[in-house]
């Protein structure tokens, strides 16, 4: 598995023959990823970028709008790890399983569902950790 979140162009077609089988990488660099997606793509198995004209595009959109939301409904006085990674948990469990493929891991931005479950999982979260100064709407 490779993560990147550095420069554009830093791997090649060597450098990901060099991995395992099944090879996943998120080439996260913005605007050209670390790996050009085009030519990657019949060497990974699981191919994730910040570009939206891609399937599994990453992007902080499908996090802050319910991070955010969340903890003003609850007037957090903090955002803290907890938070983050409920939000992180809540973005993960917007696919269904059996919905899950190579090029379906990350919801779209425009699902509808994701600022609401990662709004109510940063919520619980605030409560749970103290950092709430209100309940909030339990929703």
């Amino acid at each position: 598995m490779f993560i990147g979140v550095s420069v554009g162009n830093l791997l090649n077609i060597n450098d990901l023959q060099l991995m395992a089988r099944d090879r996943i990488v998120f080439a996260m660099a913005n605007p050209v990823p670390e790996v050009n997606p085009e030519e990657a793509r019949p060497f990974v198995r699981v191919l994730a970028t910040g570009r939206s004209d891609l399937p599994n595009q990453v992007n902080n959109l499908l996090a802050f709008p319910g991070i955010f939301r969340g903890a003003l409904d609850v007037r957090a006085r903090s955002i803290n790890e907890a938070m983050k990674l409920a939000a992180a948990h809540a973005i993960a469990e917007i696919i269904p399983e059996d919905h899950l493929g190579e090029d379906y891991i990350v919801p779209s931005v425009f699902d509808r569902k994701v600022v609401r479950m990662v709004a109510r999982a940063v919520a619980d979260a605030a409560r749970q950790t103290g950092v709430a100064r209100r309940r909030g709407q339990e929703n």
